[in-house]
């Protein structure tokens, strides 16, 4: 299912650019939830610029709002955190590119659904750099590509998105498959769906670096989101 045109209103009007910040080595996950928590309380005051924070992190589970004891399938594998995004469980872990995103939205629209459109796109505008074709699908969180062969076909998906919103700004965020070991999806049911896979850029024959990631998330987010920094 295509995604609905974008609102020009995801574009700041006045022009002010987002910082754009890649950490290095592993994030804890307390540690970056704390740091969102502070940040986004700071641009809610009007007191710091938004932020878009690339991270990778240990392997760990996520569980979001949504979140079904049952789906946990092997609650020893990982740390399991507790988290307030919406959506349901989820995996993080090294080669995983997460993009936490700090934007205020009162710059932008006001419009919570357009900006979950937003991120859809720039996640398929960033998959579309490496000549990978994706999309959103009918009651499905996230985003999709579909894998062909001789007499079969399925959907898998690619990269998550789960957000939350405090005083009109943005955070939590997506992640994107680079090269994670697809193995530890094996934990939970990503998601709460069962009846599709889960894939990586590596997977699907893309041999991409996460600087590579990080360069065609920058470009596509510049192109739904405006300038950055």
């Amino acid at each position: 299912m295509p995604t609905e045109p974008l609102s020009s209103a995801l574009i700041r009007p006045d022009g002010a650019a987002v910082e754009w910040v890649v950490a290095q080595g592993l994030t804890g996950y307390e540690a970056a939830v704390a740091e969102m928590e502070a940040r986004v309380a700071r641009i809610a005051a009007g007191e710091a610029p938004e932020r878009v924070w690339l991270v990778e992190h240990p392997p760990l589970y996520t569980a979001g709002v949504s979140a079904k004891e049952g789906d946990l399938l092997d609650a020893g594998r990982f740390p399991v955190h507790q988290t307030g995004r919406g959506g349901q469980f989820t995996y993080h872990g090294p080669g995983q590119r997460v993009a936490y995103v700090m934007l205020d939205l009162t710059q932008r629209g006001r419009d919570v659904r357009g900006f979950v459109r937003g991120l859809e796109q720039w996640l398929i505008g960033a998959l579309a750099e490496f000549g990978v074709p994706a999309d959103v699908r009918e009651g499905r969180v996230g985003v999709w590509v579909e894998r062909k062969g001789p007499g079969w076909s399925r959907e898998d998906k690619i990269a998550a998105i789960g957000v939350k919103v405090r005083k009109w700004v943005s955070f939590h965020g997506v992640s994107l498959n680079v090269e994670p070991d697809l193995g530890h999806f094996g934990g939970i049911v990503p998601c709460g769906i069962a009846e599709h896979g889960v894939t990586s850029l590596m997977d699907l024959g893309v041999p991409a670096s996460m600087d590579d990631a990080d360069a065609a998330l920058k470009a596509s987010f510049r192109r739904v989101f405006g300038a950055v920094d």
